[in-house]
């Protein structure tokens, strides 16, 4: 997967996107990250909506799926109301069977220049509080802790703590 290419997700991708979300949710429970995602937790009309409104990238290379994130333009539920100057990461997903090794940092570097062709200076992400893994994660990317929200609403579940990052 080293020819791996970004794009933006269509309608006919859904089916794709709801496969990585659902895999890397039973994946991270077989590695000791509890309280993250559930599968079955999000349909295809949860990337539908966020298409609407915002971005879906999917990234492929030999000849399948290898990740996806989404690109928010506004993150109210974690950072309030804010200037716009950043673009808001969400759902980073790697296809942990076919993705070779740095897939993950691939796909957030494709996510900081789409950010930055937008005008914007800014990345920023939330991570759940209590996943210490993917918070080190994130900080080893370049990413630091610029605050924590409490009680952030969760799609389809009850709101949870998570760590602010940019």
């Amino acid at each position: 997967m080293n020819d791996l290419r970004v794009r933006p997700a269509t309608e006919a991708d859904l089916p794709v996107l709801v496969r990585l979300r659902d895999d890397a949710a039973r994946w991270m429970p077989a590695r000791g990250i509890t309280g993250q995602w559930r599968p079955g937790e999000l349909s295809e009309e949860h990337f539908r909506r966020v298409m609407a409104h915002g971005e879906v990238w999917l990234a492929e290379g030999g000849g399948g799926a290898g990740g996806a994130w989404e690109l928010w333009w506004e993150g109210e539920d974690a950072w309030g109301p804010q200037p716009p100057v950043a673009g808001y990461v969400h759902r980073l997903m790697v296809d942990r069977g076919t993705a070779p090794p740095g897939t993950g940092r691939r796909l957030l570097e494709a996510a900081e220049r789409r950010v930055a062709e937008a005008g914007r200076t800014r990345v920023r992400l939330d991570c759940l509080a209590g996943n210490a893994q993917l918070n080190a994660y994130y900080r080893a990317a370049g990413y630091r802790v610029v605050g924590h929200k409490e009680g952030k609403p969760q799609p389809g579940g009850a709101p949870k703590s998570f760590t602010l990052l940019e």
